[in-house]
């Protein structure tokens, strides 16, 4: 095993340790009416990946400023493999504070990496920590679980958007 992979195989078992923007999720209808009252839109997504059963709800709230909407917070509740709660700790890290344009621009670039099977090199400027799933892309039926918080907070940023 190379030092990189090395590196990013500790990166995702830190990740999954100490699960960065995981907490409780305080009823959606609270956090709705808390954000509006702050000016935030609020939304959430709960996925499941069936064929392991990794689930996470994640929620996202939107900020608009500027002309554009800005991912102002990210929270996250979920169980399963290391790979699914490393990545959306991860993705905590990564998406919060960047603009909707951004995110969805960094959503599509990991998620054409993890399909690639180990064809593209993940870009660490563009990813950040998400690169360090650049060999779950080789296994496929890892990618669901890397997948599963991406999929949730693209959901719940369309749902938010449309507020």
């Amino acid at each position: 095993m190379s030092d990189l992979q090395q590196l990013y195989q500790t990166i995702i078992l830190e990740h999954s340790k100490a699960r960065h923007g995981s907490g409780d999720l305080t009823p959606l209808a609270d956090a709705v009416a808390l954000g509006s009252a702050s000016g935030l839109r609020v939304a959430e997504s709960h996925q499941i990946n069936t064929s392991c059963g990794d689930e996470v709800t994640l929620r996202v709230s939107l900020r608009s400023g500027d002309g554009a909407d800005s991912v102002a917070e990210l929270v996250w509740t979920g169980d399963g493999c290391s790979i699914s709660q490393a990545s959306a700790s991860i993705l905590t890290d990564v998406l919060q504070g960047l603009s909707a344009t951004e995110a969805r621009a960094l959503l599509d670039n990991f998620r054409e990496m993890l399909r690639s099977r180990g064809k593209i090199e993940p870009d660490e400027e563009i990813l950040g920590d998400a690169a360090a799933f650049g060999g779950v892309s080789r296994y496929p039926a890892r990618v669901k679980c890397a997948m599963l918080p991406w999929v949730a907070f693209e959901a719940a940023l369309i749902e938010a958007e449309s507020h």
